[in-house]
């Protein structure tokens, strides 16, 4: 039985009235485990394990996807034993993902993509992420997206205009890749291809915290700003 259904019929009183159903947070995540050059890559830990430990402290339900449904990999670069002991919970839904082209996408609030450079090798490509975002647009639904995240937004494509074309956003820069010294690793500077798609690029000095809120979309620069990203979700679903 749905549980919408539980009440028909019933007399509304009080309490059951200012019941509300919990929101439903889509996180979809990268399954590549190499960059271009084959090193080691994935989900960045803290851009995942910050928002989704958050949505459940809110009782929000998280359901997490991935392309092919397997293990997301963490990038061990993110790893860290206190971290990862306090975030253990995070770690555990990393493993065992929904394959995304089975997901019933139109039952959810939010799509939220994290980041890491693995986005770049497979989200940036995933046509079910690009009918997905495009449904959400459509909808006026929340598309949250935070570091290499925003890779996952260049498959939205209709009538030949891309999703971001037109829109405020922010991602990992080229400065912050040179910075880290990652450019062997990307198949394409991010930042490139948004402002290619028509993206008005919004960003900060490296490693600065930066989250871009435009309607719908919000979109944040880089791991500093997982917590201030996180808020900003939070505070878009809470709005009346």
């Amino acid at each position: 039985m749905k549980d919408e259904d539980k009440f028909q019929g019933q007399e509304c009183d009080e309490n059951m009235c200012s019941f509300e159903f919990p929101k439903q947070i889509l996180m979809v995540v990268t399954n590549a485990t190499r960059g271009a050059n084959g090193q080691k890559t994935g989900v960045w830990f803290e851009e995942f394990a910050i928002p989704y430990l958050a949505f459940l402290e809110e009782g929000y339900e998280v359901t997490v996807a991935s392309p092919i449904g397997d293990p997301a990999p963490i990038d061990p670069a993110s790893e860290n034993l206190i971290n990862d002991v306090k975030w253990a919970q995070a770690k555990k839904a990393l493993n065992a993902p929904l394959r995304l082209d089975t997901v019933d996408y139109m039952v959810f609030d939010a799509l939220v993509l994290p980041g890491g450079h693995g986005p770049m090798m497979d989200l940036a490509k995933d046509e079910t992420l690009g009918k997905i975002v495009n449904y959400f647009a459509s909808q006026d639904k929340l598309i949250a997206a935070i570091c290499h995240g925003p890779a996952g937004l260049l498959p939205a494509v209709k009538d030949g205009i891309a999703f971001v074309n037109g829109r405020r956003l922010t991602c990992f820069t080229n400065e912050e890749e040179i910075c880290a010294h990652k450019q062997d690793l990307l198949p394409f500077y991010l930042e490139d291809a948004l402002k290619t798609a028509g993206a008005f690029f919004i960003q900060e000095d490296v490693g600065v915290v930066n989250v871009v809120e435009d309607d719908n979309l919000i979109t944040a620069q880089n791991f500093q700003s997982a917590k201030a990203f996180t808020d900003a979700i939070i505070k878009y679903l809470s709005a009346p």
